[in-house]
């Protein structure tokens, strides 16, 4: 069922999302051409997998610290600035790095800060989500942070075919980096308790149960399949399918597909659950075949099944980890499934790195079958999350409900 929302979640929820759309034009825009830039600087492609699985790992791991000691703490708001303040602050930094080891500092600084501030800001995000109806709030947040991730890529492009210049590029990113932190310290003045949003009701037991470490499981088969940019980027510059200033464009239009599947999954999620996530699933399957084994017009299409995907990691995803928690340990919640999922990537991103250079096809493989395992882990989540709606009457939502 969607719920309506007061006037101040919705407010709330859309001041983040501002928030998030300054912020992904600076780092996404750095996140579009990572790769290349990496390679420039003298990385291999197994570097460059490295880097990227392991800046995702850090970026996702400590979010279990980061998780429990906002919910310990009560500081979300801290978290959340001094995370954003690292997290866009070494985006144009990267102006200053001469070699490739220098800019993979930076790179993972990057999703260090993101590790800081996103269990924080997910689990104040959640508050206002059980007001307005879960996957829509999360999937207007997500559609507006890919507002931004469009206009940061698209920035970039320009700023390639005009300068050619990688460093001039990172260094106009301080402006977005700079404005978001303005208005993340407004809506701190604004809402300093966003936890009000949310009733203290009936809700899951008050510990992680089964249905939640499953979920974790079958995200984990998500991520581990899923290829990173970065590499795919890498794979586009080396073989030459398109020029270093359409980099970036592609990832935009990527970026904006992403944004459109966000909010049309988040109404879906809210009105059949689970089995949205499964079909995506099943479609993402089809990314990391049409990406490197297949030539350009192959590569777009995957890029566009790239988009869908990314649309859901960052809407139905994390709607779901909403409902299998309590209220008063969602950070920690959103901290653990976040460090089994970045380990899972970085896994994943790592062996993909490392098969690239030996065998495509190899890779495309791996990555379809892990993804495709995670859907009958996803239906099994989805029964259990039905039992357990049934045998206790906790308020879970029924996912075949209208």
């Amino acid at each position: 069922m969607i719920l309506k929302s007061t006037p101040k979640a919705m407010r709330f929820v859309l001041l983040l999302g501002v928030v998030s759309l300054l912020a992904d034009v600076t780092y996404e825009a750095a996140r579009s051409i990572s790769g290349p830039f990496l390679a420039v600087l003298g990385a291999s492609a197994a570097l460059v997998g490295l880097v990227a699985g392991l800046g995702e790992l850090i970026g996702y791991g400590l979010r279990v610290v980061s998780g429990i000691l906002s919910d310990r703490t009560g500081r979300y708001w801290t978290m959340t600035l001094l995370g954003y303040a690292v997290n866009l602050l070494a985006v144009p930094a990267l102006a200053l790095a001469g070699r490739w080891e220098v800019a993979a500092v930076l790179l993972i600084a990057e999703r260090f800060g993101k590790s800081i501030r996103t269990p924080a800001r997910d689990a104040m995000l959640s508050h206002a989500a059980a007001d307005v109806g879960r996957g829509w709030a999360f999937g207007i947040h997500e559609a507006m942070d890919q507002i931004g991730a469009v206009l940061g890529p698209l920035l970039m492009a320009a700023v390639l075919a005009w300068k050619s210049d990688y460093r001039y590029g990172f260094a106009i990113l301080l402006i977005p980096a700079l404005l978001a932190l303005s208005v993340l310290v407004i809506a701190r003045f604004i809402y300093p308790h966003p936890a009000a949003f949310e009733a203290d009701g009936k809700e899951p037991a008050r510990h992680l149960a089964a249905p939640f470490w499953l979920y974790l499981g079958a995200s984990a088969c998500f991520a581990f399949g899923f290829a990173d940019f970065p590499l795919i980027a890498y794979h586009i510059k080396t073989t030459r399918l398109l020029q270093d200033q359409w980099i970036p464009f592609l990832y935009a239009i990527a970026m904006g597909i992403d944004a459109v599947s966000a909010l049309l999954l988040g109404r879906w999620y809210d009105r059949k659950g689970l089995v949205v996530l499964a079909a995506v699933a099943v479609l993402s399957a089809g990314c990391a075949p049409l990406v490197f084994l297949t030539p350009l017009a192959g590569v777009i299409a995957g890029m566009a099944v790239w988009g869908i995907a990314m649309g859901a990691f960052e809407s139905i995803v994390r709607a779901a980890v909403s409902e299998l928690v309590p209220k008063h340990q969602r950070a920690t919640g959103f901290g653990i499934f976040n460090a089994g999922f970045g380990l899972a990537w970085f896994a994943g991103s790592a062996l993909m790195g490392f098969l690239y250079e030996r065998s495509l096809l190899a890779a495309a493989v791996i990555s379809a079958a892990s993804i495709l395992l995670s859907v009958p882990l996803i239906f099994l989540v989805r029964k259990k999350q039905q039992m357990t709606a049934e045998s206790d009457g906790a308020g879970l939502p029924n996912p075949n409900k209208e």
